[in-house]
């Protein structure tokens, strides 16, 4: 008689088994969503490929494509957004308005060039004297843009009366405003600056990265609530973006395939890509010193009209970073000494 008990008892067992393994099944399925800010520039495509990755890490990562980095900004606060990747001014900018960001990885270094009209006879960036200068507001380039010509002693602003005239346009009407001449040299991004140079109606003045700011780093930023609240989900989310952006800088043809076929619909050729690139490598890290280089350039030049610029060490958290670059076997850098910001020779009219 005891043997036919587990008989009678089996449905039911097999039954609380079947249901025990659908839990799992579920639970093991299950994807957080990560809701990620981006741009559509060549050096943002490992920070974009990350969406390939996100299952193997439990995640969904759904893209919203923005014109300019200073654009995420309201979306995070209408809690629209979870992360970014954005030009470091964009970043320091929302953080001193108010916005609940920390910067926890950088993702690119450079990006960008000052190009002259072709036949405009700027050789140097004295040359620029009496010239109209196309920016876009907000992002690395204008920084780097009154850097530039601070240290040349030159004045600017966006009115006449200054010796330099700055027209401040957005990122995709920048090459058309100079091929057609209606500025005479711009500061732009990569991939953009290149397509100029290589249709011939642009020519590289500078690389502009003798400043103090030497190059600049873009950020790859998170809400706090995402990093207070949610930080497992906020870890896997840098074990995702440092593997992806490892097998773009290990796998140069991917890296390429991707930008070119999938964020740009092969509208930029193989030579536009390869010197976008060149200009602006993919990278895993930033520094203290180099946000708070950032910031005090900002402050300096009336970037982003900071009334209180934030504290780098106040916002900035790499542990998230050191601990998935550990966890992938990639080697952490020492951090880097502050460089401090010289005075600038010119002020914003």
């Amino acid at each position: 008689m005891d043997a036919t008990v587990p008989i009678q008892e089996s449905p039911m067992r097999l039954k609380a088994l079947l249901s025990a393994l659908l839990l799992m099944t579920l639970s093991l399925s299950a994807q957080d969503l990560v809701r990620l800010g981006n741009l559509k520039f060549a050096h943002y495509g490992a920070v974009s490929y990350m969406k390939e990755l996100a299952p193997k890490y439990k995640l969904k990562i759904e893209e919203r494509v923005f014109p300019k980095g200073i654009d995420i900004n309201p979306a995070i606060v209408a809690g629209e957004i979870d992360a970014s990747a954005a030009a470091l001014d964009a970043a320091i900018a929302g953080r001193a308005a108010g916005v609940p960001i920390y910067v926890v990885a950088g993702f690119a270094k450079g990006g960008a060039r000052i190009v002259v009209g072709t036949g405009s006879g700027i050789n140097s960036l004295k040359d620029l004297k009496g010239k109209k200068v196309g920016v876009a507001r907000g992002g690395a380039q204008e920084l780097l843009l009154l850097a530039e010509l601070a240290s040349v002693g030159l004045t600017w602003s966006d009115k006449p009366g200054k010796d330099v005239t700055v027209l401040y346009l957005p990122f995709a009407d920048l090459n058309q405003t100079l091929m057609s001449k209606n500025i005479d040299a711009m500061c732009q991004s990569e991939p953009y600056s290149s397509q100029a140079i290589n249709k011939k109606f642009g020519v590289e003045l500078m690389k502009p990265y003798d400043t103090p700011l030497g190059e600049p780093i873009r950020a790859l930023v998170i809400t706090e609530k995402l990093y207070k609240e949610r930080r497992d989900v906020a870890q896997r989310f840098l074990l995702c973006f440092v593997e992806a952006t490892k097998k773009f800088i290990d796998e140069p043809k991917t890296a390429e395939k991707f930008v070119r076929e999938v964020m740009f619909k092969n509208q930029i050729s193989s030579e536009d890509y390869q010197d976008a690139i060149g200009n602006s490598p993919f990278c895993y890290d930033i520094s203290l010193a180099h946000v708070q280089v950032t910031t005090d350039l900002m402050a300096q030049y009336g970037v982003g009209k900071m009334a209180n610029p934030p504290k780098a060490g106040d916002w900035v958290k790499l542990d998230l970073l050191t601990e998935a670059k550990k966890q992938l076997r990639i080697e952490v850098p020492k951090a880097a000494p502050a460089k401090p910001a010289k005075p600038a020779k010119a002020k914003k009219g």
